[in-house]
């Protein structure tokens, strides 16, 4: 049975409305926020019992929990927002130890100012990535920062998912003769978010690639269970990712630029710019490491996934007690790929 709905002397201005101090502060304010906005998106059986918390069901096995701020700015993006980009975040790491995300929390920090109608916007963009994913949304809360204490809106998000029987999946497992395999194209979240920042046109647009990764994830383990290492290249973009891995499992990586795919419109905007496609962000891409025996099975699985269509052999692992990563460049030399210095896109997921 669904709880009393209280009653108000009005409905919030959805339209015309702004974020007040109230909407933080625990009162009715509050409370008619949660239920026009947050529980009418959201709306499921964990939320509805509006408790402090939420009782799952959770199957056997081994949890994984991970949690994600998001900061974008701009907020609102070519193929994306804030909204889709914080569930697809948190469902994308707890994906990469090869988990079933179950369950989401979301946590809001609003500025006192912000319009309803952008609030709005962004909640039914995180309910729709969320249906779609079909990990709902079970609890979360909210705060209310004083006008210029803020920027609009911080979300941060936790998920809670289960690892399959037989998987094992971590950073640390890449080993020496291993095949790295990347699920498609580099660098369209981050040119999209950076483009839309500073008003940048071209002929052909660029949109962002923020998705859901478990999809893949699960079609990737069936076909190939001993699926050594997986990591979506967010932050840092391909080249982190990489040293992360070749550093937590004490070897090194040698990759083949022609092997690795960028779409043009990238391409000319990181040249255009200054950039390097490989240090770039990506929200909806993953890099694998298996043995190089089953590397073409998972490669057909891969590709045969909408997410994994341009899903590529980019190189290998290799033995390095310095743990360098390395690549093959078009022209037949040699050069290496190091960690990002310093922060080169701020504000991007």
């Amino acid at each position: 049975m669904s709880p009393r709905r209280e009653t108000y002397a009005r409905k919030l201005d959805l339209t015309r409305g702004c974020v007040e101090i109230g909407h933080g502060g625990g009162g009715r304010t509050m409370a008619q926020l949660i239920e026009e906005l947050f529980l009418a998106a959201f709306d499921n059986d964990w939320l509805r019992a509006q408790d402090d918390c939420a009782r799952l069901t959770v199957p056997t096995g081994r949890l994984v929990m991970a949690t994600d701020s998001h900061v974008v700015s701009p907020l609102f993006f070519p193929g994306g927002d804030i909204g889709c980009l914080s569930v697809h975040g948190t469902l994308n790491d707890v994906a990469m130890a090869g988990a079933r995300p179950l369950y989401l929390a979301a946590g809001f920090i609003l500025e006192e100012g912000f319009p309803l109608a952008d609030l709005q916007r962004i909640v039914t963009s995180m309910a729709r990535a969320a249906q779609a994913a079909e990990v709902p949304i079970v609890t979360g809360d909210t705060k209310v920062v004083e006008r210029g204490k803020g920027d609009g809106v911080f979300i941060t998000t936790t998920g809670v998912g289960v690892i399959p029987a037989g998987v094992d999946i971590s950073a640390n497992r890449a080993q020496p003769g291993d095949a790295v395999l990347l699920s498609g194209s580099l660098g369209e979240h981050g040119m999209a978010v950076l483009a839309q920042r500073e008003n940048l046109s071209f002929d052909t647009s660029i949109e962002s690639d923020t998705a859901a990764l478990h999809g893949l994830v699960a079609a990737m383990v069936a076909a190939v269970p001993d699926i050594h290492c997986l990591r979506d290249p967010t932050r840092g973009g391909l080249s982190s990712a990489l040293n992360e891995i070749a550093r937590q499992s004490a070897v090194g990586m040698r990759l083949r630029e022609a092997a690795i795919p960028v779409k043009e419109p990238v391409r000319a905007l990181c040249e255009f710019l200054g950039l390097d496609p490989l240090y770039v962000a990506n929200e909806g891409k993953l890099l694998a490491i298996c043995p190089v025996e089953v590397a073409e099975t998972l490669l057909a699985a891969m590709r045969a996934h909408p997410l994994g269509r341009e899903a590529a052999l980019i190189g290998e692992v290799v033995a390095d007690p310095h743990g360098f990563v390395e690549m093959e460049t078009v022209f037949g030399g040699h050069r290496l790929v190091d960690w990002l210095s310093g922060e080169q896109l701020p504000r991007i997921c």
